[in-house]
């Protein structure tokens, strides 16, 4: 039984759903929508689907799924209106702009029997996985302290109109948090309470993106732009984070784990391969590389591929597990979860006090290469087809 998406948002982050559908036989898109019907139309024009209305779509009888790609500030409203239309949505990241819509995203998909996704499905590539399963063995022990950190100039010298970064419901912490955020919550289980601090580093940003409709425009910063978190998760382990669009050149790791037995080094997680570090007691490090396993192998750009990009994998595992009747991994109670860490993070940037958490979750079931494979009809690598991309690359 293939299950039949329907994608509402095509803007860059779509043609890589699209993309990569080809290489999960349990998926297959049926439609596309967008407030643009242009945009619509060239999206469907380009990948072999039908360009519908947002209305159209969501009242279509061959979408058993909303996948919803809209901007941050429009994600509640869509994901909402899916499951009112009686479908399962999968939405990108982060679930809402704030931890009462996604609650209520829940809510209503809980009163419909209906089922919530959310990206990143990142922590179900091969470098996360495996960073999971050698914590799991114990390998450097019970993890106590970590810091994990993603910081760039952010986003206006390569998206064509990153204008809604830098507005609320945008930010490094929301923005990027939900790749690092998830990992952590993979990997160490569910976050007790936060301390952070916060600054703007620049009062206006200007689009120096080639061929941006906006090329030359100044964008006004009204959120955050450098954060610093501590994070402490109930099981006792420490985690800086620091999320920053201020830092012109660094040479900081994604991410750093330090256990009673060792330490580990994580690729970062906003790709799915990379190479694995660790390092037990004072010993040299020893790599394990993932370019072998089922979403480990670099495979983006299509022209040059440096990076493991396999993203539609969470919505294909979502799609199995509601043909199976089990739990799916890249669910709505994690990304509840890692919204709820997010806004902690930004009200104590804000206020300076700690703050609990309250939505919790429950750490999901490790994905191991034989259930991968079972996504991928069997193959570790390569698809059949591989469409044009009319728009710029980027990363989610």
């Amino acid at each position: 039984m293939v299950t039949r998406i329907g994608l509402i948002g095509c803007g860059n982050i779509s043609d890589i759903y699209l993309l990569n559908a080809a290489r999960f036989p349990g998926i297959e898109f049926s439609a596309c929508a967008d407030l643009r019907p242009a945009a619509a139309a060239a999206k469907a024009e380009s990948y072999g689907i039908e360009a519908r209305s947002v209305d159209e779509l969501l009242a279509s009888d061959d979408v058993d799924i909303v996948l919803n790609l809209t901007i941050p500030a429009a994600h509640a409203e869509i994901s909402l209106a899916a499951l009112e239309s009686g479908k399962h949505v999968y939405s990108e990241k982060p679930l809402a702009t704030s931890v009462a819509d996604g609650e209520a995203i829940l809510a209503a998909a809980g009163s419909r029997g209906l089922r919530v996704g959310a990206a990143p499905d990142t922590v179900l590539g091969a470098s996360i996985q495996e960073a999971r399963r050698q914590i799991d063995a114990g390998i450097i022990g019970k993890p106590l302290l970590g810091v994990a950190s993603v910081l760039s100039h952010g986003m206006e010298n390569w998206h064509p109109d990153p204008t809604f970064f830098f507005k609320p419901g945008g930010g490094p912490v929301l923005d990027m948090g939900p790749y690092y955020l998830s990992t952590l919550v993979n990997l160490l289980g569910p976050v007790n309470s936060v301390q952070a601090s916060g600054q703007v580093g620049f009062e206006t940003r200007t689009v120096t993106t080639p061929h941006s409709p906006i090329l030359g425009q100044t964008i006004r910063v009204e959120v955050l732009s450098t954060v610093q978190a501590l994070l402490e998760f109930d099981s006792g382990a420490q985690v800086t984070f620091l999320a920053s669009w201020d830092v012109w050149k660094h040479g900081l790791r994604p991410l750093e784990l330090h256990g009673t037995d060792g330490s580990m080094r994580v690729p970062d997680p906003n790709w799915f391969g990379g190479v694995v570090e660790t390092a037990v007691e004072r010993g040299d490090w020893s790599s394990t590389a993932t370019d072998h396993f089922v979403f480990g192998a670099a495979n983006w750009p299509l022209a040059d591929p440096v990076h493991a990009n396999y993203r539609g994998a969470g919505i294909a595992e979502m799609a199995q597990a509601i043909a199976q009747g089990r739990p799916h991994r890249a669910n709505g109670e994690v990304a509840l979860h890692v919204l709820a860490v997010m806004a902690g993070i930004l009200e104590a940037a804000g206020s300076g006090a700690r703050v609990a958490i309250g939505p919790r979750c429950t750490r999901p079931d490790a994905l191991g290469e034989a259930e991968a494979l079972t996504l991928t009809g069997g193959t570790r690598a390569g698809m059949t087809s591989q469409p044009s991309l009319p728009f710029a690359e980027q990363d989610a």
